[in-house]
């Protein structure tokens, strides 16, 4: 496990639909529009350049880094609750959970259950139960 890619609110970024399906599928898709001559005739299309650029940037770099490093939504008050509180993870925290994670909990049910297992067995338990999840090819889009 890369613990990079564990978010301040406990969900694993390696198991999320956009890294698990996404980036590949446009990795297939940029290579497949270069084949067929499409990044010499992209700039004649209507925001051909925008989605180009996009795609290309996709399937070269990958669509994410990590909430850790800079991708996501920068104004989340839970990166930035955590970082201020100087926590690894939120479920760490001694005020876990808070008022900020009702809406966590609806859209990842999932992440209440993560969190707990993290806060009463320790992070081995947690990245356990993460890479067993990513083995089986899981996405929070279809499991939670």
């Amino acid at each position: 496990m890369d613990k990079k890619y564990c978010c301040y609110c406990g969900l694993y970024c390696e198991n999320c639909a956009v890294k698990v399906k996404v980036e590949p599928a446009s990795k297939i898709l940029y290579e497949e529009m270069k084949k067929a001559g499409f990044e010499d005739i992209i700039q004649f299309i209507p925001n051909g350049d925008t989605f180009w650029s996009f795609l290309k940037s996709m399937a070269v770099e990958g669509a994410c880094i990590s909430c850790r490093d800079g991708s996501g939504n920068p104004g989340c008050k839970v990166r930035s609750c955590a970082k201020e509180k100087d926590v690894e993870m939120c479920a760490l925290c001694e005020s876990y959970p808070c008022e900020l994670f009702t809406r966590y909990f609806e859209g990842y049910p999932i992440l209440q259950h993560d969190n707990a297992v993290l806060r009463e067995q320790g992070m081995d338990a947690w990245s356990k139960l993460q890479d067993e999840r990513r083995a089986r090819g899981f996405t929070y889009a279809e499991n939670n």
